[in-house]
This record gives C-alpha cells, sequence and structure tokens, in this order.
C-alpha cells in the first residue's frame, strides 16, 4: 500500500504526461504481479462498488477520532470529500505495515462486502491503525468506491509497454474486455510470450476528434469515405470458435441485451469482428436514440419492448476476417472486404452503414444539414487510406457532428465536484421560466475554465439560500448558455423535458435571469 499510495501522490501532483508515465513504469518495475494487477485495474477507471455505507464510514471514524458528528459534517463540508476528511481526522497509527496492495485487497478490502457492520467497524479500525495519513487516503477511496486519478488507460498502457518492451497495440488489445486483476492475468499481459486466447476479446476502439476547421481543409473530397454518423451504442460484434459475443465501447459484454443480433452473428464466417453502432431498428428505418434508451439499463425486456424498439447493428468496419487480423489494412481495403462478407451473408439485423456519395465538400455541408431528419448526429469523415487504430489519432477519421441545440438558463443549485473539484462548487442545476418560476431543466458540470469555476464557487459560497444535504440553493441571478444534443419529453423529470448531453457553452455576463428562456421555447422544440 505504501508504494501505491506514493504512486497516487505523483500522479495527483502533476499534470506533465511525461512524468505520469514514468511515475507508473516506476511502480511497474517495483511490484510483484499481483499488486500490479490490482494497480492495473484501479488506474485504468474500474472501481469496487461501495462496501461500507457512508453514514457508517462517518460515525466510525467521528468516534475513533474523538470528534462529534456536527464537527465531523463541518470538517467535510470544508474538505469536500469523505475519503479525505476521514484520513486527516484519524489518529496517528500505531503500527506500520510492509503489506502490498494485494495483500490489503485480500485481507482487509474485499471481506467487507457483506459482513455484518460490527464486524466491518472492527476490521476498519484494525487496517486505519495500521496505516499512514496518505496510505489511509488511497485505503478509504477504495473502500468508498471513489478511486479516480487523472491518467487515462492510454497513459497507463503507454506505461505498460514501454516497461514491458511490448507494443502499445498489443497491451491495449490484451487489456480489453472482461478480465480479474489476478497475478496470472498481470504476468500475461507483459509477457512477450503470451498468446492472446481469449476468444471473446474485442479490439481497442478506433475514435474519431471532432471536426473543428473548414472540411474542405482536409484535401481532396475522394480521398475520405462519408458515413452518417449513427446515434446509438458503438459496439464490435465477434464471431469466433462457433461462439458470438457483442461488446460495447465501454467493453461491457452485452450479447444477452440484444437477442436479436442472435440469428445474424450464427451467420457469421467464423473468425469475423465487425465494428458498428447498435441503433433502434424498425420498419427498415433507424429511431431516435430516446426509444433505445428504454432498452438501456432493463434487467428484464418483454416481448413488448423487444417489438416496440427492435435493434439493429449498422456496421461500417471489419477488424477480423476469416481469423485474421485486418486492422493495418487502408480502409479502402477493409470496406470492400466488408461489403463483400455481407452481400456473401443474409443478414437481416446486420446492416451495412451507407457512403453518402457526392462531388464537392458544399455537397457534403447541404447533406449534413438534413440530419436530424434522418435522426443521425451528422457525418464521419474517414481517410480511405487509413487503418484501423486505437484510440484517437489526429488526422484518420473526423466526426463532423451538427450544431447543438442551445437555450439560456439560470443557475439555481450547485454542489461539490469530486476528485480534484472535491473542494469547489461545480456541478450545477439550471432552471427555465415557466410563468414565474424556475423550474429544474438540466445538470452540467463541463464547459467552465478554471477562472471561471472559481469565480462561480466565490459566488455559491457568498449567494447561498438554503442548503439540501449536499446540494446549495443560490440566488438565481447568473445566466449561462446551454448546448446539448437532443431533447426528449419525460415524466420523471419536472419540467417534463429531458435532454442528452447538457453542457455550458459560455457564461451569459450580458444577461439578465428575467432574459432566460422558458420552459415553453424548449417544448416548441419537440413540435
Amino acid at each position: 500500500m505504501r508504494r501505491f499510495s506514493e504512486l497516487y501522490r505523483q500522479l495527483d501532483e502533476t499534470t506533465k504526461t511525461g512524468r505520469k508515465v514514468s511515475a507508473m513504469r516506476h511502480y511497474f518495475s517495483q511490484v510483484d504481479a499481483a499488486d500490479g494487477a490490482w494497480a492495473v485495474y484501479f488506474l485504468c477507471g474500474r472501481r469496487l462498488k461501495r462496501l461500507v455505507l457512508s453514514r457508517n464510514l462517518q460515525r466510525w471514524c467521528a468516534d475513533a477520532a474523538g470528534v462529534p458528528e456536527w464537527l465531523f459534517d463541518e470538517c467535510r463540508e470544508n474538505v469536500g470529500d469523505l475519503a479525505e476528511t476521514m484520513a486527516l481526522l484519524l489518529p496517528p497509527p500505531a503500527g506500520a505495515s510492509e503489506m502490498g496492495l494485494s495483500q490489503w485487497m485480500q485481507d482487509a478490502i474485499a471481506p467487507l462486502a457483506g459482513m455484518p457492520e460490527p464486524d466491518q467497524q472492527r476490521l476498519l479500525l484494525e487496517s486505519w491503525s495500521r496505516l499512514t495519513a496518505a496510505e489511509r487516503l488511497v485505503f478509504n477511496k477504495l473502500v468508498t468506491g471513489e478511486f479516480r486519478i487523472g491518467v487515462s488507460q492510454g497513459l497507463v498502457v503507454r506505461a505498460l509497454a514501454e516497461e514491458s518492451g511490448l507494443s502499445p497495440q498489443a497491451v491495449a488489445h490484451r487489456l480489453m474486455g472482461a478480465w480479474q486483476p489476478t497475478a496470472d492475468f498481470f504476468r500475461a499481459l507483459v509477457s512477450p510470450e503470451s498468446s492472446d486466447t481469449d476468444v471473446s476479446r474485442p479490439y481497442p476502439f478506433c475514435l474519431a476528434h471532432p471536426l473543428q476547421m473548414e472540411p474542405a481543409s482536409l484535401g481532396e473530397l475522394a480521398q475520405w469515405l462519408i458515413e452518417w454518423k449513427w446515434d446509438g451504442i458503438r459496439a464490435q460484434m465477434i464471431r469466433r470458435r462457433e461462439t458470438s459475443f457483442l461488446w460495447s465501447r465501454g467493453e461491457e459484454l452485452i450479447t444477452d441485451r440484444f437477442p436479436e443480433f442472435s440469428a445474424d452473428m450464427r451467420l457469421l464466417p467464423d473468425g469475423t469482428v465487425l465494428d458498428g453502432e447498435i441503433v433502434g431498428w424498425k420498419d427498415g428505418r433507424v429511431l431516435p436514440f430516446s426509444h433505445l434508451q428504454r432498452r438501456i439499463g432493463r434487467k428484464k425486456l418483454s416481448d413488448k419492448l423487444l417489438a416496440d424498439v427492435p435493434a439493429g447493428f449498422i456496421t461500417f468496419d471489419v477488424l477480423e476476417k476469416d481469423g485474421s487480423d485486418c486492422r493495418a489494412m487502408p480502409l479502402s481495403r477493409r470496406r470492400n472486404l466488408l461489403e463483400e462478407l455481407l452481400a456473401q451473408t443474409a443478414c437481416s439485423r446486420i446492416i451495412l452503414s451507407a457512403r453518402v456519395a457526392a462531388e464537392t465538400w458544399e455537397q457534403v455541408s447541404s447533406i449534413r444539414s438534413t440530419s436530424r431528419a434522418r435522426q443521425v448526429e451528422g457525418f464521419m469523415l474517414k481517410r480511405l487510406d487509413s487503418p484501423y487504430v486505437g484510440g484517437r489519432v489526429t488526422g484518420l477519421w473526423w466526426k463532423w457532428k451538427i450544431d447543438p441545440f442551445s437555450c439560456d438558463a439560470v443557475l439555481i443549485y450547485a454542489q461539490r465536484g469530486h476528485g480534484r473539484r472535491a473542494s469547489l462548487y461545480t456541478d450545477y442545476t439550471f432552471g427555465l421560466w415557466d410563468n414565474n418560476e424556475l423550474v429544474p431543466f438540466a445538470k452540467a458540470y463541463s464547459g467552465l475554465t478554471d477562472e471561471e469555476i472559481h469565480e462561480v464557487d466565490r459566488f455559491v459560497r457568498r449567494n447561498t439560500m438554503e442548503r439540501f444535504g449536499p446540494v446549495h440553493s443560490v440566488k438565481p441571478e447568473l445566466v449561462f448558455e446551454l448546448a446539448f444534443d437532443g431533447i426528449q419529453r419525460s415524466t420523471r423529470h419536472k419540467s417534463g423535458i429531458a435532454v442528452r448531453f447538457p453542457r455550458m457553452a459560455r457564461w451569459r455576463r450580458d444577461k439578465k435571469p428575467e432574459q432566460a428562456d422558458s420552459l415553453d421555447s424548449m417544448k416548441a422544440l419537440l413540435e
């Protein structure tokens, strides 16, 4: 735990990519395979579910620290993070421990799940008594399921690749799919002798950058494949050893969530991997994403729901054919292989993504204006000579999305953020006018500069009117332009509508609260 907490400190104290990679390389060079496996697990963003109720953690820590709960509440209010508050308040440790991360997971963290509360309290007190303040901070974050650190999986892959001598592509591929943080897994992850035998394993997804330039600056139109940007769930469809798998981009195995694909997947030749988008698909057309959302998160899919919102898999790339990796081929060749494959396979729910035909970039722009009517988000622009590369590589793929919807709304509630923002009020709720009342409309967390965040934080502290637990009601004085990608009716929201991907586009310092938009103006977008 000492080494892992030191790694946490080093990563938290720098924004330099090179230093982060160097710190991780040094850590992986020192620890055994069991510790390395758990470190990869947490650094890649995977987390445990909360193992102990927050109120119990707070009560037991307050007792151990000898402070009343009201004082603990005040400390937590100022610190902004439960794990850090506990680490700061607990008395000095009675001893020290040389146990590694994996041993702590085995002996003190994982056993908390399902334990009676008295046993949880005993185990936590014993653990806290053997950890320094820095180690307690990491320990507490693991226990609460709130461990976050400023590294991407790409940086973890880079550190592992540099330390092991493997290519980043090989490491990234081995980290895809379902795996458990065991010593054997870590040894296979970094071993040059390891064979990638997991039959279900998907490939790292190739991602696109937003297009923020004139498309004509990309050069000759003939060098690009133009496709619609479908509004659905990015996924890979895998058929290997006569078994089918469907993986989401979030590395969730979702085969059972889409039973209508099973017959088509069985028709695919063995050794096939397709990249594509899951959409609602009925009567030969794509359904609005809000329809597909009705299926997301449902533990049981009724026959009626499957009939109302059947799914389709719109495929736009082939990554493996006849068991051979096709990713290094140029897109033009992969596209031909994909067209040939689907022409030979009588699939009803695997649909080839259509090419968009145009002779000039001006025509492309004109066709893009019809996106919303087609239930798509705009265009994907892909170089015909591009290989399929995991992650975002500038210049290969671009997403040219349609302009978002927008409105001017008033800040009415705020609460603290998480991680680095735990001490700042960064999570906001905005309202629109309904007659003379501001009705909660959307929550947004992103879009402001650091300077603006600190300015709003000061405003919240000076202008709080009421508190509802962690939520502060503030004077309705600040107006922000919100951008969002979609809008739909909702019976779950007081406003009667829900928006997709809301974010702050700009602070409207030029507007007064009474000049913000009305709820009726937003409902008009639904007509």
